[in-house]
């Protein structure tokens, strides 16, 4: 592929109804064939209709007079594998999945093979749609909850957004964590960020901490940022710690319970001890 193409940007009125978009695609981008139809699975092509858009996965789609096609394509992001989710629990309208480091939680215009949700959507039987209701760091890894309807996706995310959902994670940081029972309060980006740190065991030989941090908040990177300041940045953390080579990041979501907004029961659900760090 030369330079020109590693990236681009396409974005095209149909002037022509019943031509197919993968050709469409084709010949506006000079790419192959087999790259256009791998990177629509892979959901970098999108459809605008009346207003409407929507990622084009199917190569075959007939378009019509008036349709705005567009293409985010960059050679390296269709390049990446990712790595496999777990399935922790099938509830039907919403099931609970490990992601692993290195997996996205969410896609962006240029793809979403990578994410948990596109995973969950390939590999649940029966299949659904999956939609993501809260998020967790790339880098990170542990519990992530998805909705499989927009009306169980806009009820879950009232919860969170609510904080009624209890969140716990694992945490390894560099030095000697003091105390037993820590409260963070300190707000981040000009809002209130809580987290309640527990020091769960120290390892003298390797300096580093293991922690339990509950959030009552979820900013962005608020437990890195919350540990990192206060001098114990976590392990394999690049962006606010050490950077610790090619080792992933220390930190983990363990555990997620809440009021199911379907059945009123209560739900809980724990990372199992072969997948924690």
């Amino acid at each position: 592929m030369t330079e020109k193409r590693t990236t681009m940007e396409i974005h095209m009125a149909v002037k022509t109804a019943d031509i197919k978009a993968v050709d469409l695609l084709v010949e506006a981008s000079g790419l192959s064939r087999g790259q256009v139809k791998k990177a629509m699975k892979n959901g970098a092509a999108w459809l605008e209709r009346q207003g409407h858009v929507q990622r084009l996965r199917r190569a075959d789609r007939r378009l019509l007079s008036g349709d705005e096609l567009h293409l985010y394509y960059n050679a390296h992001i269709q390049q990446q594998m990712p790595p496999p989710a777990q399935l922790i629990a099938d509830e039907g309208e919403y099931s609970v999945w490990f992601k692993p480091s290195g997996m996205y939680s969410q896609g962006s215009k240029w793809g979403d093979h990578c994410t948990v949700g596109r995973w969950a959507e390939q590999h649940l039987r029966p299949q659904r749609n999956a939609f993501v209701v809260h998020r967790l760091d790339r880098a990170a890894s542990g519990l992530m909850l998805l909705a499989h309807s927009k009306k169980v996706a806009a009820a879950l995310s009232a919860l969170f957004r609510q904080r009624t959902v209890n969140k716990q994670y694992r945490v390894k940081v560099w030095g000697a964590f003091p105390g037993d029972n820590v409260h963070i309060d300190a707000p981040l980006d000009g809002k209130p960020a809580v987290s309640r740190v527990s020091l769960l065991n120290y390892d003298p030989g390797r300096n580093q901490s293991l922690l339990q941090v509950d959030i009552d908040t979820g900013r962005k990177h608020q437990i890195r940022r919350h540990l990192a300041d206060r001098g114990f940045p976590v392990v394999g953390d690049r962006l606010y710690g050490r950077g610790d080579g090619e080792q992933d990041l220390q930190l983990q979501a363990v555990y997620l319970a809440f009021d199911c907004p379907l059945s009123g029961e209560r739900r809980e659900y724990r990372l199992p001890e072969a997948l924690i760090i």
